[in-house]
């Protein structure tokens, strides 16, 4: 049967279309119809993998019975899934969509075709260029989420994006497994555009659309669970946004900080700043940058992203630097506390006046002293990673 490949094929492709695949009885036949339909002038020359994923509505037995070869991916998620099927693929070029119908099937060839003709790493499916029917799509999803996703990794990874949520993609197969994609959730759409990205890979687009699913059928994404795994992922492999954001709360609110314990309430064009309040707001924001700067560092760490040059210098500093600042930063605030109680004594326990002081002197030490304890957890991981993993012996 033309571009239908046994269960136990392996030979090889130009082409493999993936089917990520739970429970999807209903419209798993549809989806491979249309597919093989719309690849026909292909030939022989593609095979059609589902990715099973434990199902137990009969999707498997459907699978084989349509001719398709049948993946089992024991690992769960969406993500999961998908890598096993890509993996299994012998095609030079995967392509992959959900068979839940709401894609247009018909975009395969065209979208094939465009992937080769621009030797492109990867080519999507773009929803959003496309006739989206009524019901489709979410409104949160079409109008907030999906925009707002694709407008910030196209800011922080130059993309020319318009849907980065698609399910509908092929890629080259090299390429793909030079990304070293490792996502098992629904974060794996976001992953596989921002590797790809940052690998400096051909990305082009095509026009489709969106189509409503059978009314009957569950949805597997959660919308705020799975929007904050997108969300969280395209931050995690941005360090240098974090950095920065720490070191523009955290070094000028310190700098403000010493101004204002220095000249105290100041009148600035008629305002009156400087005075406690102030400084409360700056001990805020250094509190804020300094968290900031350390989750920077950490994700710099993790994900070796391009970082700010005081930043590899700070994670590459000697454990002994690092526990000496720590405990610098301790002993001086038993300084200061002692200092603060013996003023309290000498005043006849009485009330003391010493608040623009203190917030300076709590704005510096604890400052420091979230950073020393931030990057204690920083070489803390360093040897995590670096250690080597334990073979298990039988």
């Amino acid at each position: 049967m033309t571009g239908q490949v046994g269960s136990g094929s392996g030979n090889e492709v130009s082409l493999s279309f993936v089917f990520p695949c739970l429970n999807e009885k209903s419209t798993l036949e549809t989806c491979v119809s249309e597919v093989r339909h719309a690849l026909l002038p292909l030939g022989s020359d593609f095979e059609i993998v589902v990715a099973d994923n434990g199902s137990t509505d009969g999707s498997r037995e459907i699978a084989l019975a349509l001719g398709c070869r049948v993946v089992s991916v024991a690992d769960r998620g969406y993500g999961a899934a998908l890598r096993g099927g890509l993996h299994a693929a012998s095609g030079k070029y995967v392509m992959f969509a959900d068979c839940d119908n709401t894609y247009i099937y018909a975009d395969a060839l065209s979208l094939y075709e465009a992937a080769r003709r621009e030797n492109a790493g990867m080519a999507i499916a773009s929803r959003m260029t496309g006739v989206i029917e009524d019901g489709a799509m979410p409104l949160l999803h079409r109008y907030l989420g999906t925009p707002v996703l694709t407008a910030l990794i196209n800011i922080l990874f130059r993309g020319k994006l318009t849907d980065c949520n698609s399910g509908f993609r092929c890629v080259e197969k090299e390429q793909y497994l030079d990304w070293n994609i490792r996502s098992s959730g629904m974060e794996f759409a976001s992953e596989l555009l921002i590797k790809a990205l940052k690998s400096r890979a051909r990305i082009v687009e095509i026009k489709s659309g969106l189509k409503c699913g059978p009314p009957e059928r569950v949805a597997h994404l959660r919308t705020w669970r799975d929007g904050m795994r997108h969300l969280l992922f395209i931050l995690s492999e941005k360090p240098f946004v974090f950095e920065i954001l720490g070191l523009l709360f955290m070094l000028p609110s310190l700098l403000l900080q010493t101004l204002a314990w220095a000249v105290g309430p100041t009148e600035v064009f008629g305002m009156n700043v400087f005075d406690l309040h102030s400084q409360a707001v700056l001990l805020l924001a250094g509190i804020i940058g300094v968290q900031f700067y350390i989750f920077g560092c950490s994700l710099y760490l993790a994900s070796g992203d391009r970082s700010l040059w005081i930043t590899k210098r700070i994670i590459s500093l000697d454990e002994g630097v690092v526990f000496f600042l720590l405990s610098a930063v301790l002993f001086s605030t038993l300084l200061a506390i002692s200092a603060l109680l013996f003023t309290w004594v000498a005043g006849g326990f009485q009330g003391i006046h010493q608040a623009n002081t203190l917030i300076f002197g709590m704005h510096w030490l604890g400052t420091l002293g979230m950073a020393a304890f931030g990057l204690l957890s920083i070489h803390t991981l360093k040897k995590a990673f670096s250690a080597p993993v334990p073979q298990r012996v039988d």
